[in-house]
């Protein structure tokens, strides 16, 4: 089944959906935890996550396509291409840190093999994602999803209750 044959029409318009189709696959969720960490060139993402090179190959050229890493020439003989994160694929670095510690909360502490921390303190940091406006945390009862100014008549339908 293809990736576009997972959803439904109405889920073409919806946020999730298309952030899951661009970014909810394995490899390029693993491929961009490494772009966070400095890796830009094709032999270093492949030894780090020990990926086939034609796995990798589809998956930077998906990135790329999708405005997330630009492919750039660092070397011209033979000639050899880095892929660093654009803006947009920078912006995705909180999301990435939130399923991080997502999956740490249900780990006990001595099982976790990699943890968030202060960069100047080396104290671990617990990630909470909160309104910018008010700074109170958004993932209680008193954030609720709405349908927006450019909904479907679907999604009208799904919040109208």
């Amino acid at each position: 089944m293809a990736m576009a044959d997972r959803f439904r029409w109405e889920d073409l318009a919806c946020p999730l959906s298309t952030t899951v189709r661009h970014v909810g696959e394995w490899w390029t969720l693993l491929i961009l935890h490494d772009a966070f960490d400095g890796f830009t060139r094709f032999d270093e993402f492949q030894r780090n996550l020990k990926i086939s090179s034609s796995m990798l190959t589809t998956r930077l050229k998906t990135l790329v396509d999708d405005g997330l890493l630009e492919r750039r020439l660092y070397q011209d003989r033979p000639p050899r291409y880095e892929y660093v994160l654009t803006e947009l694929g920078r912006s995705l670095r909180p999301v990435i840190i939130t399923l991080a510690a997502w999956g740490n909360e249900r780990l006990a502490a001595e099982e976790r093999t990699m943890i968030l921390v202060d960069a100047e303190t080396g104290e671990e940091v617990e990630p909470v994602v909160v309104d910018a406006a008010t700074g109170r945390r958004i993932d209680g009862p008193g954030f609720v999803f709405t349908a927006g100014p450019a909904a479907s008549e679907a999604m009208k339908n799904r919040y109208e209750s």
